[in-house]
């Protein structure tokens, strides 16, 4: 804007109008590029939520799938793991249940180990 006042062929009796329609068309810039912007986030956040591709249906299948098998593990094991799925953290079960961190960890650890080779041997079949 100091550029375009200082400009030699500006007409100083318009001097006021002049910055006053340069700082009107700036601001209207900026909010045109923000609403652009936001209707390109909203465009890609729709895309990742509906869900249609093939790679969300099958995440999905296989999340009820690894869900069925929880079922398989041991009482502890499948209590920390269902909770860890909730949100509930590792040390937030150990508090509820009255155990140490370490305990919880460990039957987390031991869990989730368990889930890894049911799935190992659910694709040992499967075609590359």
């Amino acid at each position: 804007m100091a550029r375009a006042a200082a400009h030699a062929a500006l007409d100083r009796n318009r001097l006021g109008s002049f910055l006053t329609s340069v700082a009107l068309r700036l601001c209207i810039d900026f909010y045109r590029d923000m609403e652009r912007r936001s209707r390109l986030l909203q465009r890609t956040a729709l895309v990742d939520t509906f869900g249609t591709t093939e790679d969300d249906v099958c995440d999905q299948d296989f999340g009820r799938w690894l869900l069925s098998q929880v079922q398989h593990l041991r009482g502890r094991e499948q209590e920390v793991i269902l909770a860890r799925a909730k949100g509930i953290s590792t040390a937030e079960f150990a508090r509820m249940h009255n155990i140490s961190v370490k305990a919880a960890e460990a039957a987390f650890t031991r869990g989730r180990a368990r889930l890894k080779n049911a799935c190992a041997k659910s694709l040992e079949g499967c075609p590359g």
